[in-house]
């Protein structure tokens, strides 16, 4: 009888904890904010703010067509010739100005905008 006992109060524990851990899963995520709405009925109900991405896709992206749009307008600028001298200049640096030389040598991208571009400016 003790034995059966003991095996009806684990099974009844069991959903119990399942609404614990539910509860503990919302308060920590409602810790990091939340938003209050009023329902239709008049009730106030609390929900999490929605995480957001540490690094937006869109100014990523932005931020490389910037990057890119610099780059072909100082190549078409100064022309192919001079843009390689004072990429090779870069090269011959420090640690930084190495990066930045091979972040900025010319890429087939850039080259085939800058062609496409050319004749418009």
């Amino acid at each position: 009888m003790l034995l059966m006992s003991i095996v009806t109060q684990s099974n009844s524990q069991g959903p119990f904890d399942a609404r614990i851990k539910k509860v503990r899963h919302s308060h920590t995520r409602m810790a990091r904010g939340y938003d209050a709405k009023v329902g239709r009925d008049g009730l106030i109900v609390f929900r999490p703010k929605r995480r957001r991405r540490s690094v937006p896709i869109r100014a990523l992206f932005v931020a490389i067509t910037a990057f890119f749009g610099f780059k072909v307008l100082v190549l078409l600028s100064l022309g192919d010739i001079a843009y390689q001298e004072r990429v090779d200049t870069l090269a011959v640096g420090s640690i930084a100005e190495q990066a930045g030389a091979y972040v900025m040598q010319i890429d087939p991208v850039a080259r085939t905008i800058a062609e496409q571009l050319a004749p418009l400016l």
